[in-house]
Formats: C-alpha cells, sequence, structure tokens
C-alpha cells in the first residue's frame, strides 16, 4: 500500500509498504483524510511532539476512516464504520494514569507519532481509541477532531461562566476553533488578536468574535479587561499580553506550544495582585465525545476554517511554507469514499 514515510530529520518519501495486520484488539482503518498540525512541523524538523518520533515513521495523528477489518477481541464498532481515532494511548499503569490526569501518562505513546499514522492507506489503532462519527459528520471534518479536543480538553481545565468575557490571542486554526468553542460553552464575550485581516474579518462576521485586533498593525489589545485569557501563539511576546489582558481573578490557558527552551517574563506581583490563575494544557483526555457532539450539534463549523486539501506529494511543499498561508491543511487519502 502507498504510505507517506518520514524516514529521518526533514526527510519525507512516498514508499510502497505492507498493509497492517490487525491484533485482536484493534481496528483495521481505510482512511480517508488525514489533517496536518504543528506536531507534525516539529516532528518532521526533528523535534518532540507529544512523544518522539523515531524514523522510519508514518505520520498523521489527525484521522478519520472507514473501519475494515476488526480483531477478535473488539466490540465496540464493526466493519463499515465510519470513524475517528483519538491518537493518545495511555499505559494505565504508571502513578499519573492512576490519578485522573493520564495527559501525563510516564509512558504515553500515539497513532501518528510512536506507531504509524493516517498518512498512509490503512492504518491501525487500539479499540480503546477509536470513535464512530455521528451520521451528520463528514469524514473530512472529522479528520481534525483531534484538534478540537485538545482545544475542548484546555476549556475543561478552565472555568468558564456566561458572564466571562474572553480573550483569543491567535488567529491561527486553533485560535479560530476557541472562537467558536467558548461560546459554545457559554462565555458571552470572545474578542480575537491576530495579524490577519482576513481571518480576524471572517471570525467576526462567521464565529461571532465581537472585537478583533491585528496587532501587527498597531491595534492595542486591552489590559486588565478580560476573565479568560487563551493564549494560542506560544511566543513570548504574547504570552506576556495574555498575563497583562487578564482581568482581576482572571484565568489564562497557555495552549500556544513554545520552544523547548523559550522564555517569557512576568510581573509577579501582577499575578499575585490580580489573583491569576495560569494554566496549561497538555493534549486531550476523555474529550473526543464533546468534540463529536459540537460537530454534530452545528456549534462548531469547522470547513471554513479547512483551506487546503492536499496530496502526499504536496505534503513537503506544506511542511516547508511553499504553500503560502494556510490556515488548515487536510491530506486526501482515501477521501469519503474510504
Amino acid at each position: 500500500m502507498e504510505a507517506l514515510v518520514l524516514t529521518g530529520k526533514k526527510q519525507l518519501e512516498v514508499q510502497d509498504i505492507a498493509k497492517p495486520e490487525v491484533k485482536p484488539n484493534e481496528v483495521l482503518i481505510h482512511t480517508a483524510f488525514a489533517g496536518i498540525c504543528g506536531t507534525d512541523h516539529a516532528l518532521y524538523a526533528g523535534l518532540p511532539g507529544s512523544a518522539d518520533a523515531v524514523p522510519p515513521i508514518v505520520l498523521g495523528h489527525e484521522n478519520s476512516g472507514v473501519v475494515k477489518e476488526i480483531g477478535s477481541a473488539v466490540t465496540n464498532v464493526k466493519v463499515g464504520d465510519r470513524v475517528t481515532v483519538d491518537p493518545n494511548i495511555y499505559c494505565g499503569e504508571c502513578k499519573y494514569c492512576h490519578t485522573a490526569r493520564p495527559e501525563l501518562c510516564e509512558n504515553l505513546s500515539a497513532v501518528g507519532v510512536t506507531r504509524n499514522g493516517g498518512f498512509e492507506e490503512f492504518f491501525t489503532a487500539p479499540a480503546s481509541v477509536v470513535y464512530p462519527i455521528p451520521d451528520n459528520v463528514d469524514l473530512k471534518s472529522a479528520a481534525i477532531v483531534e484538534p478540537i479536543s485538545c482545544a475542548v480538553h484546555g476549556i475543561k481545565l478552565l472555568k468558564p461562566s456566561p458572564y466571562q468575557k474572553a480573550l483569543v490571542i491567535g488567529d491561527g486554526f486553533m485560535g479560530e476553533l476557541f472562537v467558536q468553542i467558548l461560546q459554545a460553552y457559554g462565555i458571552h464575550q470572545v474578542d480575537l488578536a491576530g495579524i490577519v485581516d482576513e481571518k480576524l474579518a471572517m471570525n467576526k462576521e462567521l464565529f461571532g468574535a465581537k472585537n478583533t485586533f491585528n496587532t501587527a498593525k498597531g491595534d492595542q489589545v486591552p489590559t486588565g479587561e478580560y476573565d479568560v485569557v487563551i493564549e494560542a501563539v506560544g511566543l513570548p511576546q504574547t504570552q506576556e499580553m495574555a498575563i497583562e489582558s487578564a482581568a482581576r481573578g482572571g484565568q489564562v490557558l497557555m495552549f500556544g506550544v513554545g520552544g523547548p527552551d523559550a522564555k517569557f517574563e512576568m510581573n509577579t506581583y501582577e499575578v499575585f495582585q490580580k489573583e491569576l490563575t495560569i494554566q496549561g494544557s497538555f493534549i486531550n483526555p476523555n474529550a473526543f465525545e464533546d468534540s463529536l457532539a459540537l460537530l454534530s450539534s452545528g456549534k462548531l463549523n469547522v470547513k471554513p476554517l479547512m483551506s487546503h486539501e492536499l496530496d502526499y506529494k504536496q505534503v513537503d511543499d506544506f511542511v516547508n511554507g511553499r504553500l503560502g498561508v494556510v490556515s488548515k491543511a487536510v491530506v486526501k487519502v482515501g477521501g469519503e469514499e474510504a
């Protein structure tokens, strides 16, 4: 079968590899679509993701497809089911798994990171991480349930309430998801700060962002005003902005992935005086059901955010920045007819 294989640092090759065999607790999935995200950029560059990816490996941890075979012990899905996959596989034995914090698992493995993922015609996954897709959710949208679930997990770590005002910093794909999901969780006003006029306008017109700020053009983000701040960039300057824009009693979610050695400055007295909560967020435990419900209910519309549909040969151009501005790219493997 055809697969896009990461053979080394910044090396991708289309290869003909063997179709995987199905173990008793596994599901064989014919891939429909596979999303590409910042983690894939990092793994391509030789940096760690949720875990280390050791070449040769088939990336693609955001997936959808159709079940083609099930192992002898599988009962939760059947052949022909349309499914999506939570890539993260927890050991269930370490202290973090035993204390209801599986995202911190000491032995984390992941589809498309430590085992072959969706950039191939067929891939396998443990049945425990395979989720049927609602009938009214298409396979292309379902391919990005994983990033949706990461945002949902971040919001679950906070205490959202309808009276609150929220600011999302970052108009990339994840920031745009947060604009919609915060409102779905009841927050009455969501503002967005970014650097691309077209994206800011779309989020205001289509997705309910009340106020937008183009910081690249000198727009000033209000300070001390927001009850909830989502930092979805991962740069020191935007992390500092997040602290400064938080109101008294505010909650700041540091969601953007910074460089392994990056640091930012903050006024510790301001954290004390405002009684701020500064919260990290890592991957997506127990968030797939909520994410699928958001898609199925129509409270989350992801189709306008998916700007590029690629084939294997275009992935290298994408990760090297040769495709220009991309909101969200997905690789079409089998498509809706998988």
